[in-house]
């Protein structure tokens, strides 16, 4: 599978969801204002964290085992239904602790306990969310990437469905509500996708749970699990330093950037998370490796550095269009959080090693390490530059997040020194 190739397909995939995705953005920013797009963040971080937890965090081990044992249907059968029991149990204890404590989390997330019930929905659905995750990683892993883009893209389409019609009668309520709905959805339609692949069959998933497996899984769970605390868990806090010195207006604000910023790094970072860890896991040399990440930084990086300029010297056209002019107080966030954004993208091409060559203890303190300095960083940089603070402090963090990549690869790519 090419990198181009697989450009080009996850293109496709990202075309969809960003445009879609801007469009709900519009609906709920018309509707509902910068209030309602912060709060809006708060669930999308939160989700992040509940959504890793409830499939057991095995995402990129199911990634990495389905392409290195792509060719061994047995071995697979046992990967696979050691995965789906794992995804199931952990599905079914979240949802029971999301269920009991609904009132808890919809206080301490979106500062009200009117929202109780869209954590008690998604509670029920929590195991659905689960399993199509599962689908989805096995398709990536198996390089099924036809197949990927049309559950992604259909997913996305539906998803903007249900968010239009929900916001627009229930306002700020039914943009929590589309959230649920729409990842239920979603799995519906890739059981329709894969009905008739070759591994979509009973056999795969009623083997015995196997330990080994499990350890294996459990170990990438881990990184996962990391990952999925601290990054959301970091933009809850800083959003919670925003509301508290800036109000909540200027957490919208800063919403809305972190939308733009992820719709347009969407297509880079579905190529290198759909390319790159099955493409490094089966690789056996150095040399391969190197070539392979040289290879991807001379076509990536500098497209990175284009779309960037773009989205800067287009950014009053991009919030007039995206949000309203209420939202233009975002402007002056641009430029810091798209240097940063540059530098998040070398970094991610270089943390994928970290996974590919099972470095889990390495990721699992360097994704704390630096979560914690973004939001001490963001603690100090408002305090002393106001908004535009989060975007320099977002900036900075990975830039010392790329020297410490190098720094730790410095031997795989400057095999001389």
């Amino acid at each position: 599978m090419k990198l181009i190739k697989t450009s080009i397909f996850s293109g496709i995939i990202t075309f969809i969801k960003i445009g879609s995705g801007f469009v709900a953005s519009k609906v709920i920013a018309m509707i509902t204002g910068p209030t309602g797009v912060a709060i809006l963040g708060q669930f999308v971080s939160f989700l992040a964290v509940i959504l890793t937890v409830a499939n057991g965090a095995i995402s990129n081990g199911v990634v990495k085992y389905t392409a290195e044992y792509e060719n061994d249907p047995e071995r697979l059968k046992i990967i696979f239904s050691t995965a789906f029991k794992i995804s199931v149990y952990s599905a079914l204890s979240c949802g029971i602790i999301v269920g009991l404590f609904a009132t808890f989390f919809s206080k301490w997330i979106l500062y009200s306990d009117d929202y109780a019930n869209v954590f008690r929905a998604l509670a029920l659905t929590l195991v659905f969310f689960s399993v199509n995750t599962l689908i989805i990683s096995i398709l990536n892993g198996k390089k099924e990437i036809r197949i990927y883009t049309f559950v992604n893209t259909a997913g996305a389409l539906f998803g903007l469905l249900v968010t239009v019609v929900f916001v627009y009668f229930f306002k700020i309520s039914g943009a929590l509500y589309a959230m649920v709905v729409g990842q239920t959805l979603v799995f519906l339609l890739s059981i329709f996708f894969i009905r008739k692949v070759d591994w979509f069959k009973l056999s795969f998933f009623t083997a015995s749970f196997d330990m080994f497996f499990a350890k294996k899984l459990a170990g990438y769970g881990l990184i996962a699990l990391v990952s999925a605390l601290t990054v959301p868990v970091s933009q809850i806090l800083l959003r919670n330093i925003i509301i508290d010195k800036l109000g909540i207006a200027s957490a919208g604000y800063w919403q809305g950037m972190m939308r733009v910023s992820d719709g347009y790094l969407l297509m880079i970072t579905t190529s290198i998370n759909i390319y790159y860890l099955p493409k490094l896991s089966s690789l056996k040399t150095d040399a391969e490796i190197r070539k392979e990440i040289k290879y991807g930084f001379k076509i990536i990086v500098p497209f990175t550095m284009l779309g960037c300029a773009m989205i800067y010297f287009l950014r009053f056209f991009i919030i007039r269009t995206l949000y309203t002019p209420e939202f233009l107080a975002m402007e002056h966030l641009f430029l810091f959080q798209l240097l940063g954004d540059v530098m998040k993208v070398a970094s991610l091409m270089l943390g994928y090693l970290l996974i590919a060559k099972s470095m889990l203890k390495t990721a699992m303190f360097t994704e704390t390490i630096f979560s914690i300095l973004w939001v001490v960083l963001g603690y100090f940089f408002i305090t002393y530059f106001g908004l535009q603070g989060i975007s320099i402090a977002f900036f900075i963090n990975y830039v010392i997040y790329f020297l410490m990549m190098v720094f730790l690869f410095r031997k795989l790519f400057f095999p001389s020194s």
